[in-house]
């Protein structure tokens, strides 16, 4: 390979890694000696300098991490303050409406219906501030009892849980069925 090769292997390890990185891991990649490796990095770091590019290679303790511009700092600060739109999956919006029509519910709940864990989606919906936890069922083991907020009201452009759509029939005789089966149990 040639040095322009190489450059660009590190920059995609440098990149991806995200940490700092040990010269002798780079080198053992690369498959070249380290004062190779170590020179190759070197000028790799001086061409960002040098066309005042977004990222900078930092030297740590004989590691290497690709890192900002510190010039730029402002800006990514602009960035982050914006606020992020959040992405609702199938799985999120099956497990939400789960938690609207069936509220207050618990996890395992949750999970029965859906047949599989819910870990994830509930507490990225809780993350989304779409979910909270409104207390604790009182049942062994305590568990955890979720429902919907008002930003989920707010989201879905609802004013009260009475404006969600009708159930079907069919949906109204098995969550029918499901509670019986709790009262039962």
């Amino acid at each position: 390979m040639e040095d322009k090769e190489y450059k660009t292997v590190i920059e995609s390890i440098l990149f991806t890694m995200g940490n700092s990185v040990e010269l002798e891991k780079i080198a053992a990649a690369i498959e070249l000696d380290q004062n190779e490796t170590k020179r190759l990095i070197e000028e790799l770091a001086e061409e960002y300098k040098a066309e005042n590019r977004g990222m900078r290679i930092i030297e740590l303790e004989e590691s290497y991490q690709m890192c900002t511009n510190q010039n730029t700092y402002e800006y990514l600060i602009r960035i982050a303050k914006q606020p992020k739109k959040h992405v609702l999956t199938d799985v999120l919006l099956e497990t939400l409406s789960i938690i609207a029509y069936k509220q207050p519910v618990t996890k395992a709940e949750i999970e029965r219906i859906r047949g599989v864990s819910c870990d994830h989606a509930v507490s990225k919906l809780v993350e989304y501030n779409l979910v909270m936890e409104l207390g604790r069922m009182d049942a062994p083991g305590r568990p955890m009892l979720f429902g919907t907020t008002e930003e989920f009201l707010r989201s879905f452009g609802i004013h009260s849980l009475e404006e969600l759509p009708e159930m079907s029939t069919l949906q109204m005789e098995e969550f029918k069925r499901e509670a019986e089966a709790e009262v039962k149990i």
